[in-house]
């Protein structure tokens, strides 16, 4: 009995349904998905990736982690996304310099870096495909650059503590993981909390931060 082929992920990435019959079937064919558990790393610095990961559910953490230790949050990958690390290093055939982590349960589709290689090769369709999510992604890394490098820490502390509640007025996190999402560290990071609270916008606790005037923090957040 000839083997079932999986082409129902492909409904997941619009773009690649303009694919004809017979690359959609290879593409289809020559891929496996993956499922793998909340807090597995995916990929880390000084791996070389055989794989082109297609993200189904699920969200990824992509960080840079510097000699010294520090940590910065590049970007975040979800469902519908690739990763453009993994794209950028299979072209170039270096190692990652990064590294992602599942910070969710994570099902995706792993494209082999030879079936990748063709298709980039013998498809317009999966070219743009490939080449639009990496320019997208490209420029969201340079507003990250942009924020680190020349916006105020107080100001986008003040973004950071919003997001993360939503809407509640609760943000479950510790001083360190903020400071990774906002590529600075956790002493500088607390001392600004710590002034928040002086002003009564918000109340430390172990693990979690409660927001006390979420106006004020929004004002300062909407600074230009």
């Amino acid at each position: 009995m000839p083997n079932v082929i999986d082409k129902d992920w492909i409904a997941a990435f619009p773009a690649l349904q303009a694919l004809d019959e017979a690359d959609l079937h290879r593409l289809a064919a020559g891929s496996h998905r993956l499922s793998l558990p909340a807090k597995r790393t995916i990929f880390g610095a000084g791996t070389a990736p055989d794989h082109h990961l297609l993200l189904l559910s699920g969200n990824v953490r992509v960080q840079q982690i510097a000699e010294n230790g520090r940590e910065i949050v590049l970007y975040r990958v979800s469902a519908g996304e690739s990763c453009v690390m993994t794209t950028a290093f299979l072209l170039a055939g270096l190692e990652h310099h990064a590294e992602g982590i599942a910070e969710t349960a994570v099902e995706a589709v792993a494209v082999p870096r030879t079936l990748f290689d063709d298709m980039l090769a013998r498809s317009a369709v999966f070219r743009r495909f490939v080449f639009d999510t990496y320019s997208r992604r490209m420029t969201d890394l340079f507003l990250v650059i942009e924020e680190v490098a020349f916006r105020r820490l107080d100001i986008r502390l003040a973004q950071l503590l919003l997001r993360r509640a939503g809407d509640s007025k609760h943000v479950h996190s510790t001083h360190q993981q903020l400071a990774t999402e906002l590529g600075s560290t956790r002493e500088v990071v607390s001392r600004q909390l710590q002034e928040f609270q002086r002003r009564d916008w918000l109340r430390l606790g172990r693990g979690e931060i409660s927001l006390l005037d979420t106006a004020a923090i929004r004002a300062l957040a909407e600074t230009q």
